[in-house]
């Protein structure tokens, strides 16, 4: 009898703990949810953790106001981003095209002065595109993707390989199959700039190589050049903006680069190419699918 009695106890002490356990894990899990889907961008996504522990119910409503109050400042910002980039395009566009048009009806010695003022104000439109690009990159709120990293690269590869050859320049890739998770056309614009910014520094016969693969749960983009390079100082400042080696650039290529590169979870260096030239290194998160993989392999961390 205290045998039966001791395992109808057990029992109904395990389905008593099974239950209590399902009752908090489950709407730990609802926001485990919710907290992901957050952090990839979706500011609309909130708990539903209506049930179970009362603190676990106080913790939800807390994590449901601060992803509101979140996305309220991010669309606060977007609407700025917006009436900036209608305030200032607009105006600059006209005036160049008046310029233009004074242009054609001046002499000679006041067209080529127009022509200078034209290039000015196309640098400015440039440089307004610029911090429109790193503002979208910091308050962006674009769902991520996973997205194949070899084939983006390839596709960019082929866009930049016209260029590349007026400027008596190369460029090659050596790539692994890879997939990584950010924000979709991000690594696109991380590669045209990283692209461009090397071929401004290359003269004729240099090289631009770009590499990428898995490394762990991440995915490795290196770009490397052959060109000038830069110093210490230099690359411990190049991610800022403004910061530029010629008088001829904005100084943002690589301040975008960043945003975009930390808005998506990962990081970018800068390092000196063995013989001369600058290396970029980009790290970014490998895909889910590909992180879960690797977890089930045997004699993976």
């Amino acid at each position: 009898m205290i045998a039966i009695v001791s395992a109808a106890g057990l029992v109904a002490g395990a389905l008593i703990a099974v239950a209590l356990a399902r009752w908090v894990s489950r709407p730990l899990s609802q926001l485990e949810t919710a907290a992901q889907a957050l952090g990839d961008g979706e500011l609309s996504a909130r708990s539903t953790a209506y049930h179970g522990p009362a603190e676990i119910r106080r913790l939800a409503a807390n994590f449901n106001m601060m992803a509101a109050r979140l996305e309220a400042l991010v669309r606060g910002h977007q609407a700025t981003m917006a009436d900036v980039s209608h305030q200032l395009r607009t105006p600059l566009a006209a005036l160049r095209l008046r310029l233009e048009l004074l242009a054609e009806e001046s002499d000679e010695p006041a067209a080529t002065e127009l022509a200078g003022a034209q290039e000015e104000i196309a640098r400015l439109s440039r440089m307004v595109s610029g911090l429109l690009a790193i503002a979208r990159a910091e308050n962006t709120d674009t769902p991520q993707v996973d997205l194949p990293v070899d084939e983006v690269i390839r596709t960019r590869v082929a866009a930049w390989r016209p260029a590349a050859e007026e400027r008596a320049a190369t460029l090659n890739a050596d790539l692994a199959p890879a997939r990584a998770r950010m924000a979709e056309g991000h690594l696109e614009q991380i590669l045209d700039n990283l692209i461009a910014n090397a071929l401004d520094a290359l003269t004729a016969g240099g090289v631009i190589k770009i590499t990428a693969t898995p490394a762990g749960s991440m995915v490795r983009i290196v770009v490397a050049d052959d060109g000038p390079g830069m110093s210490k100082q230099q690359q411990q400042v190049a991610f800022r903006r403004f910061a530029t080696t010629n008088g001829g650039g904005a100084g943002l290529g690589l301040a975008i680069v960043d945003r975009l590169t930390v808005a998506s979870g990962g990081t970018a260096s800068l390092s000196d190419t063995p013989g001369g030239g600058l290396t970029v290194a980009i790290e970014l998160p490998r895909a889910r699918t590909e992180r879960l993989l690797r977890r089930t392999q045997p004699g993976s961390r």
